[in-house]
């Protein structure tokens, strides 16, 4: 068996574990996209972890354990990075369109091969600060993974409110939440929920920070 198919065969019982449903052709865009990521970080470092079976647990499922969280059609996946986690979310949820936003060129370059090779309509990438960021509308569910290399947790929900439709939600995804932040975000005009992500497959801590416009 190739390492490719092992790879196939081991995400396969991860998602059977988690009772997650994907087609035999999302599975294998899943790996096309991992085999993708440890190829060009041999070269670019777009993420520290190296061992494509790492990554199927550390990125890939981490992923797709929000998948449920995501409200309406319209997703910004801000910090993307290596395409993280809107691309396992892109291909989990065909039927939503993602706007992945990152400022780094290297990134975003390979974030447009891999909507090139992965065959993804679904999937509009976009270099920019997100301060700069100017979309043609709002999003139903803005999220990231990135949160530490952007801001806090009451500077980005402020900085990006404008982007998320009134009934929209932010998702952040983090290992322990951060307590002291997020009682500083201005509770008037958001809620905020704790929810502890429990994902078979992955031995790590993970929680969502789910806030709401009120």
């Amino acid at each position: 068996m190739c390492f490719a198919a092992k790879l196939s065969t081991r995400l396969a019982h991860y998602l059977q574990q988690n009772a997650w449903i994907l087609s035999v052709e999302q599975v294998q865009q899943l790996i096309d996209y991992v085999l993708l990521l440890e190829k060009w970080n041999r070269i670019h470092n777009l993420t520290s972890v190296r061992d494509p079976e790492q990554m199927l647990t550390k990125h890939l499922l981490d992923s797709l354990a929000i998948a449920e969280f995501v409200q309406g059609t319209q997703v910004l996946d801000v910090g993307s990075g290596g395409g993280l986690p809107g691309i396992p979310l892109a291909i989990r949820q065909p039927q939503n369109q993602f706007t992945l936003l990152d400022s780094n060129g290297k990134k975003t370059r390979f974030l447009t091969q891999v909507c090139q090779q992965l065959a993804l309509p679904n999937v509009h990438v976009v270099q920019s600060r997100v301060e700069h960021f100017q979309p043609k509308g709002v999003f139903n569910t803005i999220v990231t993974r990135a949160l530490t290399s952007l801001t806090s947790p009451k500077a980005f929900v402020e900085t990006l409110q404008p982007l998320l439709q009134q009934d929209g939600v932010f998702l952040l995804m983090k290992g322990q939440p951060p307590q002291d932040e997020i009682a500083q975000i201005d509770k008037p005009c958001f809620s905020v929920a704790i929810h502890p992500l429990f994902i078979h497959g992955l031995e790590a801590t993970r929680h969502l920070l789910i806030i709401k416009k009120n």
